[in-house]
């Protein structure tokens, strides 16, 4: 996802249907409350905060985020493992 859209009602992550979203930390999908909250949990989620932080101090309004990491597509479980918690 790399080209913002106008929300329609359908999660742009899971698809599924929704009446309130936002924006993704990852990247400029236009998510719902659910996958919100995956995303808030997952290990890079404080790397995705300090890339955008950092991007809009140097003046980047549209940065367009660090990327979705793929366990974060519908269905697919993830662990955190320590080393990518400390990385």
């Amino acid at each position: 996802m790399n080209q913002i859209r106008d929300w329609d009602g359908q999660c742009q992550r899971c698809f599924g249907k929704s009446d309130v979203h936002t924006m993704s930390m990852f990247d400029v999908a236009l998510i719902c409350v659910t996958c919100a909250d995956n995303e808030k949990n997952h290990p890079w989620y404080r790397k995705a905060q300090e890339a955008e932080y950092e991007a809009v101090k140097s003046g980047n309004r549209n940065f367009p985020g660090i990327g979705a990491p793929p366990e974060l597509l519908p269905g697919m479980e993830w662990e955190m493992v320590e080393d990518e918690i400390n990385e």
